[in-house]
């Protein structure tokens, strides 16, 4: 209930997002939405898609005629293209680790009208099939306290009492919160990049059976 919007994806940009805040310390209710001459990029959709496209480049950058001589080379081809796939598929399902203060440099804290507060910090990422926004509430930390201030290192999600330097000031992560939906695109992505790995290997499987034949057949 803390948090409550709509985003628009099309492809690999989030043309769209209206986020609404509730914070916790005082029901105080938080409206901020992208500029309408702003998108975000989302990385890992870019990523994949050009792995994808260096794995079609790798299958049709050959003459029409082309006649493969061995048994090799089509293997070669193949263990090619299935590395180009499964990276593709991991930068769906691996988002990024990142530190706090990479999070509040990023790009994204300028995308928003109005300018997002600045103990509010907000990171959108593609988690296998879902678009998951994270929303960190931040509280400054006094130089009284700063004694046992030990910085966060990177990771996907932080939780609460993560510590962090930004500018010339130590903050403290209190309240996280998390919303998830589903692409069904994304989902069909998936399906279709465990479907391409799986008619790859099937087609190495019979390369080498037939190469064992050759290469055993008695004379």
């Amino acid at each position: 209930d803390q948090v409550k919007g709509v985003l628009t994806l099309q492809g690999d940009a989030l043309c769209q997002a209206d986020v609404n805040l509730k914070m916790p310390r005082n029901n105080q209710l938080l409206h901020f939405a992208f500029r309408e001459d702003k998108q975000w990029k989302l990385q890992q959709i870019q990523d994949a898609r050009n792995h994808v496209n260096q794995a079609i480049y790798l299958l049709m950058n050959r003459d029409v005629n082309y006649q493969f001589k061995t048994g090799s080379e089509v293997l070669k081809l193949m263990d090619a293209v299935m590395l180009q796939l499964s990276r593709a598929r991991n930068r769906l399902t691996t988002p990024a680790t990142l530190t706090l203060p990479e999070i509040a440099s990023s790009g994204l804290t300028k995308m928003f009208t109005p300018a997002l507060p600045p103990d509010i910090l907000v990171n959108f990422y593609i988690n296998l099939n879902k678009l998951c926004l994270t929303v960190y509430q931040l509280h400054v930390l006094q130089p009284s306290t700063t004694k046992n201030f030990k910085p966060a290192g990177g990771s996907i999600l932080h939780n609460p009492g993560a510590m962090f330097e930004f500018g010339s000031q130590r903050y403290e992560v209190s309240h996280v919160h998390k919303v998830e939906c589903v692409v069904p695109w994304l989902n069909d992505a998936l399906v279709f990049f465990t479907v391409s790995l799986q008619l790859c290997q099937q087609l190495k499987d019979k390369i080498s059976v037939f190469s064992s034949y050759w290469n055993y057949r008695p004379y």
